[in-house]
């Protein structure tokens, strides 16, 4: 398998107006840039929350709603739920992690004001609101709650000789928190939406395939996949994530066509930035999601172990398909689950199946970005994660690959993703 090829174009954020800050997500951060000309020389310690409104707000993060420049200090809306405990914080450098706490403000009403006093004048600074106690709830069962936050996307070894261009640049993104399945979609897990699907309206090109019921399913395209997430959400009792019209009211159930999503809805794919945030398992500079090595073996991943000259980071000591797998009978796919997870807890993001994510397949942008969901057009989806049948360099945390969204292979698969409520 090759990479992206000629990707079709990078995502870029928009321009952020110098009065008007940018938001980054729910739980969320806002990039104030400021005219250093009109700073203050001197700030007075003074925080004011001033209820604007008392109109409720839906159970959930708190969200910076709008900002707005008074001069040269950045005041915030924000909104909350009424008795959670809200932190202000801010930082002048996203690649850092030293966010300063400006204060802390028990909700009387569901939307207010912050006016920041405190900070020093500068050329620009982020802001974020966050509720120390969000989630209040567990994921749900087989899940895993990937936090908001901000990482390094891309390719942390660009003298790897296998890295490509379309790995690169390095940028910052922010993800808003999401849920994550912690395994690979098994084969039955596949097979008891399909049946309820099958009666429901649904139809696939695709069967799918499992080598065993434990086993991630396979052989499934992009197209399928989206359906059958559909299906999951609405088996569950949850609103579907995919529809075939920009009003989001005809549920996509059938055929091949480019849907709508509604993100704030039931299961769906996820999109390429959060699949790598959820690999590298909250860490960063690392090859693999694992950080005790930057090396990669049988031990701890289901692929094909090449020649160590061509990748001196593969020092596993039996080479060729991982021979706890390779019983004569293909596909050489692994129980999911048999390796150990990374930080997240997630299984099987290096290796075992390919891992259909939402995104057409397209360059980066060297832009900071807010939970980026790829080129609004393209030929070809995006795939992470490496699988049984090739070498260890795409088991890489940057990996990519674009395929036809109706190829269906031994070796791809999906993880699903759904929305924090």
């Amino acid at each position: 398998m090759s990479g992206l090829g000629t990707p079709d174009f990078g995502v870029k954020c928009p321009s952020t107006h110098r009065d008007i800050a940018r938001i980054l997500s729910g739980n969320s951060a806002w990039n104030a840039t400021m005219n250093s000309s009109s700073a203050r020389s001197a700030l007075v310690l003074l925080t004011f929350l001033t209820a604007i409104n008392s109109t409720p707000v839906t159970a959930g993060p708190p969200t910076v709603t709008n900002v707005t420049m008074l001069g040269a200090t950045v005041q915030l809306s924000i909104a909350a739920d009424v008795g959670t405990t809200n932190q202000v914080l801010s930082i002048t450098d996203l690649t850092q992690t030293n966010w300063a706490v400006l204060t802390n403000v028990v909700v009387t009403q569901s939307t207010y004001l912050f006016i920041d006093t405190v900070s020093s004048p500068g050329p620009q600074r982020f802001y974020r609101v966050v509720d120390p106690d969000w989630p209040a709830d567990s994921p749900p069962s087989g899940m895993a709650l990937i936090p908001a936050g901000v990482f390094q996307m891309g390719n942390d070894f660009p003298n790897d000789p296998e890295a490509a261009q379309y790995e690169l640049p390095v940028h910052t993104v922010y993800i808003s928190a999401f849920y994550m399945d912690k395994y690979e979609v098994t084969y039955v897990l596949w097979s008891q939406v399909m049946a309820w699907s099958q009666t429901n309206g649904y139809s696939y090109d695709d069967p799918g395939s499992g080598k065993a019921t434990n086993h991630p399913v396979q052989t499934v395209n992009w197209f399928d996949v989206v359906k059958w997430c559909n299906a999951r959400s609405e088996m569950e009792g949850l609103l579907a994530s995919y529809y075939t019209d920009s009003n989001l009211t005809q549920v996509y159930r059938t055929g091949d066509v480019a849907p709508y999503a509604d993100w704030n809805a039931g299961y769906r794919l996820p999109t390429e930035a959060e699949w790598e945030k959820a690999d590298r398992g909250g860490a960063s500079g690392h090859r693999f999601p694992w950080t005790n090595t930057d090396t990669i073996s049988h031990s701890q991943a289901n692929y094909y172990s090449g020649d160590t000259n061509d990748y001196p980071y593969d020092v596993s000591p039996t080479s060729g398909y991982n021979p706890a797998f390779d019983d004569g009978v293909m596909p050489y796919t692994s129980p999911v689950g048999y390796f150990a997870p990374n930080g997240y807890g997630l299984y099987d993001t290096a290796g075992n199946v390919w891992e259909w994510c939402w995104d057409y397949a397209g360059n980066y942008s060297s832009d900071m970005q807010s939970d980026p969901r790829g080129p609004s057009t393209g030929t070809t989806r995006v795939g992470r994660g490496g699988h049984w049948d090739y070498y260890s360099y795409e088991c890489r945390d940057s990996y990519r690959y674009g395929d036809p969204p109706t190829d269906a292979q031994t070796y791809i698969g999906f993880r699903s993703a759904l929305p924090v409520p």
